[in-house]
């Protein structure tokens, strides 16, 4: 028998993970707005929620991808219209517009950079207690092998963008997403909340616990993350798209949008069921791979690792890129992976990326420090392209009534969520001090 009979034969096997295969790469790049927001954060936050408060912040994931979606949409909108980039334009069109542009690059890029680290952090975590899963007799003290791991990601990310194209890039994506797509999705079904549990975390409200000001503002963080729509413009612009992929264009913002609801969905109710239905929370790596072994052995333990790992590998790779696209933006408005500029920039961040490794610090808080920061850029990405998709260079194709009710519904709820992180961090450094 020959090998494509074979592949065709199992391809048959499994129609579901064909036809997921076909959707995502009808995606695009939206791709790299899954990378960007589904991420080791995404990982850790919904855990988290999940396991202190139930699906109770369900209403909060599902406005965070509401407006997400809306903001790719702006986005990408404007860049198929006018043929324009976001921090180009931000530079050009607006009045002090350099000094936007700029702001807008160093606080994304930082707050990138720092969410980097945590997701190294986590995913050679991940890897190492993989490896200690299936061999217990390995290294109980995890500092060396988890920082010998980090570098070796960072080591084989950075040669993936030195050699790579766009085209490699979204291949690699799609691969990643693929796995941690099926793996959480498979690891929630495992231990399913019940229905009633489900619903009653899409009604809006906020517990009275410690907490969860903080864990509501790293969900958004998380969500609605900045680089994602100022990216965006970029991508589609190296992917050749323009007013003739209008129809493709809005499809691509909303199949993104909604893998990003379905796939932290599944991780934040997978943890309600494992972990707070049983009075626990997380604390390490293993904490919630470990929950769900009482119901599937360790199988489940190493399904929701690979989750994890999946989730880090996915979101390094454009987290890594950002910088050098934002700046590459600003001074030619096009996307450039082969230059001095690229590469020098690249190799930053793959340091940076080792930082938590090399402090030995928990890699769980810091990833959540980091999400919260990214808050405080929203609103300003937000008002950026509320001016931007309603100029006149836009013609016929402004936004209307729904589009401009969305964003600045988006506006405000950034607004909302960044003053509900200063109160709530004021609060924790306040208690930690005294």
């Amino acid at each position: 028998m020959s090998t494509q009979t074979q592949n065709k034969g199992f391809l048959r096997l499994l129609p579901g993970v064909q036809t997921l295969w076909r959707i995502l790469l009808s995606v695009g790049p939206g791709i790299f707005c899954i990378g960007y927001t589904i991420g080791t954060g995404s990982v850790t936050s919904m855990s988290k929620a999940g396991s202190q408060f139930g699906t109770r912040f369900l209403w909060i994931l599902f406005f965070s991808c509401l407006f997400s979606w809306v903001l790719m949409e702006a986005y990408g909108r404007y860049a198929i219209i006018t043929g324009r980039t976001a921090i180009h334009s931000f530079k050009t069109k607006f009045k002090f517009g350099r000094f936007f542009a700029i702001l807008a690059i160093i606080l994304v890029s930082l707050g990138q950079w720092c969410c980097l680290s945590g997701i190294v952090g986590l995913s050679s975590s991940a890897i190492y207690e993989t490896i200690h899963l299936v061999n217990p007799s390995a290294d109980s003290d995890p500092y060396l092998p988890v920082l010998a791991i980090a570098i070796i990601i960072m080591i084989c990310m950075y040669l993936v963008l030195w050699v790579g194209t766009y085209s490699l890039f979204e291949k690699i994506l799609i691969v990643f997403v693929t796995i941690l797509g099926l793996s959480f999705l498979i690891s929630m079904f495992l231990v399913l909340p019940s229905p009633e549990q489900i619903i009653k975390g899409f009604v809006p409200s906020v517990p009275r616990l410690e907490g969860a000001g903080l864990i509501m503002a790293a969900f958004v963080g998380t969500t609605m993350a900045a680089p994602t729509f100022v990216v965006r413009p970029l991508l589609l612009k190296e992917k050749g798209w323009t007013a003739t992929h209008y129809k493709q264009q809005r499809k691509d913002s909303f199949t993104s949008a909604l893998f990003m609801f379905i796939i932290s969905g599944s991780i934040m109710i997978c943890a309600a069921g494992a972990l707070y239905n049983n009075g626990k929370s997380i604390d390490s790596v293993l904490d919630m791979a470990n929950s769900l072994e009482p119901f599937a052995g360790k199988f489940a333990t190493a399904l929701f690792l690979v989750g994890i790992l999946s989730a880090g590998l996915s979101s390094t790779l454009p987290i890594m890129m950002v910088a050098p696209l934002l700046i590459s933006d600003y001074k030619q408005g096009q996307m450039v992976t082969r230059s001095v500029l690229f590469r020098s920039l690249t190799a930053v961040a793959c340091l940076m990326g080792l930082l938590v490794p090399v402090l030995g610090v928990n890699p769980i808080l810091a990833q959540i420090a980091t999400q919260i920061a990214q808050v405080f850029v929203l609103p300003l990405i937000v008002g950026g392209i509320i001016i931007l998709v309603n100029s006149r260079d836009m013609k016929g194709h402004r936004g209307g009534i729904l589009l401009n009710s969305g964003l600045v519904a988006s506006f405000i709820f950034s607004l909302i969520m960044s003053y509900i992180a200063l109160l709530s961090l004021k609060e924790f450094l306040l208690r930690e001090i005294f």
